[in-house]
């Protein structure tokens, strides 16, 4: 006979993550004798013990973490059944996870979200931000099922499809008080090599993180999205280089200074991407729409800007 249910391996996890069982109670709206029973029961029914107890907080056994290592895939092929049953009998997905670069601001997408909940038939959304191969790899990982404004071109190997939607052009800014704000153009890499570079990380947990225009032992300031490394940069705490729209008003105020550079960098183009053979209703719908005209003029209005202040790694 089975010992072990989904609803133990459900609350193993929430006690895990939480704390305590009290905590993991109240995330899953469940009284602590309940789950204090069910870990009880679960225990005596395996015969082993899944937790140390000490006190109000809770500790995993060996042979518990054992446990929660494999019943988390278990956790999650049941929640992948049950979104695949759900999207047989509607056609819609119960989830849909969108991610985009964390260059582009998520509020960029509000309009179309706005019409999504106008005709999306109980479909969460979930919206995630990566960066730069991240972006990339949260798809191919199935962390995110539409990634919007990928950057560059997609990894090899295939399992997706991808289309262009933009490209943006680099300006190197500096702040005017930084040191090579006053040297003669164009800077080259003994220029660059003296100073520090403020980069965007990476958020690539398995593919290679890009490191695009870093020189071998760089100094870096390694910053986590675009607004803070135009405020870095601004703040005159290092170089880089800078999406044309968020440069230019700041060049024009006399805040960053444009400098030409031996090796500039080329224009880059962001893409729309999603799993190949894959699509309910939601999916198709986003697809849809992200595929309209001016949608990439729309992500870059909510580019850093001086208005609001507003990851290898880019320089």
């Amino acid at each position: 006979m089975l010992r072990l249910s989904l609803e133990a391996l459900q609350i193993v996890d929430a006690i895990d993550r939480r704390g305590s069982f009290s905590a993991a109670g109240k995330e899953l709206h469940r009284v602590p004798s309940t789950i204090s029973y069910t870990v009880g029961k679960l225990e005596d029914d395996l015969g082993v013990q899944v937790f140390e107890r000490n006190g109000p907080r809770v500790e995993l056994t060996r042979a518990g973490r054992e446990l929660l290592k494999e019943g988390r895939y278990l956790l999650k092929a049941a929640q992948d059944l049950e979104h695949r049953v759900r999207r047989v009998a509607s056609g819609w997905e119960t989830e849909l996870a969108i991610g985009h670069d964390s260059m582009f601001a998520s509020v960029a997408l509000d309009g179309d979200i706005r019409a999504f909940y106008d005709v999306a038939q109980q479909t969460r959304l979930r919206v995630v931000q990566e960066a730069l191969s991240g972006t990339w790899e949260a798809l191919l990982d199935r962390r995110v099922d539409l990634v919007v404004g990928a950057p560059g071109d997609g990894p090899a190997g295939g399992g997706y499809v991808s289309q262009p939607i933009g490209s943006l052009r680099w300006v190197f800014a500096v702040a005017p008080s930084h040191p090579l704000a006053a040297l003669a153009q164009p800077l080259g890499r003994e220029e660059l090599q003296a100073h520090r570079a403020i980069v965007m990380a990476d958020s690539a947990r398995r593919l290679a993180p890009r490191t695009v225009g870093l020189l071998l032992g760089q100094d870096t300031l390694t910053v986590p999205d675009m607004t803070a490394k135009f405020q870095y940069q601004l703040a005159g705490l290092g170089f880089g280089f800078l999406p044309e729209p968020c440069a230019r008003a700041a060049i024009a105020a006399g805040l960053l200074v444009e400098k030409a550079v031996a090796e500039p960098k080329p224009d880059e183009t962001f893409h729309l991407a999603w799993r190949s053979g894959e699509g309910g209703a939601a999916l198709n719908w986003w697809l849809e729409r992200m595929r309209r005209p001016g949608l990439f003029e729309q992500l870059c209005r909510h580019l850093p800007a001086l208005a609001t202040g507003q990851g290898g790694a880019d320089a």
